[in-house]
């Protein structure tokens, strides 16, 4: 048998960085986000042969294991690795041997929740093959547990719960893991006019998301009354879009975005830089009423929203700075698992 999944990544509109601990534990995050039609794959195949076989094959790395309960953290394929330990010690041994593969359309760093879109992926295709009784929420905390808890990787929680749900959802966080998602009923042609308009431009440079989102916490700690007032002004940016994009004031959302990136900066050195800066304000000055740096920052995509027809200018206007604009459509599935 073959079971394969797949979960989508996801864009962050507004709020980015509020569901990170302990900010989101001390006053509550919230978050608005949107998945879009790049994808973390997963597939099971069973084996004969007592062999556990990990294939990241967009990477192009592999590891063979004898059939065993627990799979080595050593710094190679955790995040697969990581999951299957979860599942074991959870759930039991798994009935045979097998070869797990995985594909995401993006690279790690890229700002677009890759690696715990891949963790949902994962998890997803194990519940499809042992018949785990697990709900969105179950998945979606599974993933952080494995993730942030047992992997110990700096982040939040937005994305698990961006991948297992799917669609356009403002997202409340709370302490004690918490998790409220809340789907917004958007009229369609809202959301055409927001995809056309909406940029996804690759920076070509990638980054250690763990490192910035450590010092935004550490932040928090230390009480930087700097960065917490960001983090304020950051969940207020979500209600913001929340709104403008429920009455369909989509044109607002350039300004939202550009009051959300002023803000965002604030929250932790290395979230933007000078080449970063660049090509902002290039797009800016190009016809471009706002954006922001996907993800934690640092590198990886950026986003601009351009009004009218201004999207042509912005691109010829960035065509200097080595990126690439990446085609996308907003998606309103999330995880989807089946067997053949």
């Amino acid at each position: 048998m073959i079971y394969r999944s797949k979960a989508p990544l996801r864009i962050g509109l507004a709020g980015g960085g509020t569901d990170v601990s302990p900010y989101c534990d001390l006053y509550g995050g919230a978050i608005l986000n949107a998945t879009i039609s790049l994808y973390a794959y997963a597939t099971i195949e069973t084996l004969d042969a007592p062999m556990i076989v990990i294939d990241a094959v967009d990477k192009g790395e592999n590891v063979l294991y004898e059939f065993n309960d627990s799979l080595p953290i050593d710094g190679t394929l955790d995040l697969a690795k990581g999951a299957y330990n979860y599942i074991v010690n959870r759930y039991g041994t798994v009935p045979s041997g097998f070869k797990l593969s995985t594909i995401v359309d993006a690279p790690a760093g890229s700002g677009l929740g890759s690696s715990s879109t891949l963790m949902v992926a994962i998890i997803g295709v194990f519940a499809e093959w042992l018949n785990l009784p697990l709900g969105e929420y179950d998945i979606a905390q599974i993933a952080y547990d494995v993730e942030r808890v047992e992997l110990a990787m700096a982040g939040g929680k937005q994305d698990q719960y961006a991948a297992t749900f799917g669609g356009v959802n403002f997202m409340e966080f709370y302490k004690d893991n918490k998790v409220i998602v809340n789907p917004l009923r958007i009229k369609q042609e809202y959301l055409y006019e927001l995809e056309n308009n909406l940029l996804l431009y690759f920076t070509a440079t990638s980054r250690l998301s763990s490192t910035i989102i450590a010092a935004q916490s550490q932040n928090v700690k230390d009480n930087n009354q700097q960065s917490i007032d960001a983090m304020h002004h950051l969940k207020e940016q979500s209600l913001m879009m929340k709104e403008a994009l429920l009455k369909g004031n989509i044109h607002d959302i350039g300004g939202i975005l550009d009051y959300g990136f002023r803000f965002k900066k604030q929250m932790a050195k290395g979230i933007s830089n000078d080449a970063m800066d660049e090509i902002y304000e290039a797009a800016l000055k190009a016809g471009a009423t706002g954006g922001k740096i996907s993800g934690a920052g640092g590198g990886g995509f950026m986003m601009f929203y351009c009004p009218a027809n201004t999207r042509y200018d912005v691109k010829n206007a960035l065509a200097a700075f080595g990126g690439a604009f990446n085609p996308y459509q907003f998606t309103e599935r999330g995880l989807v698992t089946w067997s053949i």
